[in-house]
């Protein structure tokens, strides 16, 4: 091989390396359903295990579309008010703690994807991730009870997903 090539296949693969570890992990969400028919978002128990309890710091849940996020609902906890997320707890759409701040939550509409992110204390293992995320989508009717369905990371509507057809 030749030294320039040679040079350039290590730059290559340094700046990859170093853009690999810049980036902080974002760990996978699990998408339930809740009571009364709506969603609620917790850790994978295989990452609490290994993690430990993330510290919950925020929720926010958009509408994924071609053109962008418009947010659905958000939450935020006092920094006061500490409280960890556990494989066992699941926290609801829309929140039910009066006392916490929060936006008024939009409702879920069959066929469009959603996306959730909640946003943690950061952890103390590097590895650890510094936040989760899902995209989902509801099947069934607006209004009624439904299905929730986890998709990829990539889909921006519903259509031609199992489960996500309005």
């Amino acid at each position: 091989m030749r030294p320039n090539r040679l040079i350039l296949c290590a730059v290559v693969a340094a700046t990859w390396c170093v853009n690999v570890w810049a980036a902080p992990p974002v760990g996978e969400l699990d998408v339930r359903m809740g009571s009364g028919g709506a969603p609620c978002f917790t850790v994978f128990q295989k990452d609490e295990r290994r993690f430990g309890a993330p510290e919950f710091r925020s929720i926010s849940v958009n509408e994924m579309t071609a053109a962008g996020k418009s947010l659905m609902w958000a939450m935020t906890i006092p920094p006061e008010r500490p409280f960890l997320v556990t494989f066992r707890l699941c926290i609801p759409y829309a929140g039910r703690l009066p006392v916490l701040p929060k936006t008024t939550a939009l409702p879920l509409q069959p066929g469009k994807v959603y996306e959730v992110l909640i946003e943690i204390k950061p952890p103390m293992l590097p590895s650890a991730p510094r936040a989760y995320r899902a995209r989902f989508c509801l099947s069934g009717k607006a209004g009624g009870a439904g299905q929730f369905r986890t998709v990829n990371s990539g889909a921006v509507d519903g259509k031609g997903r199992a489960g996500c057809a309005g």
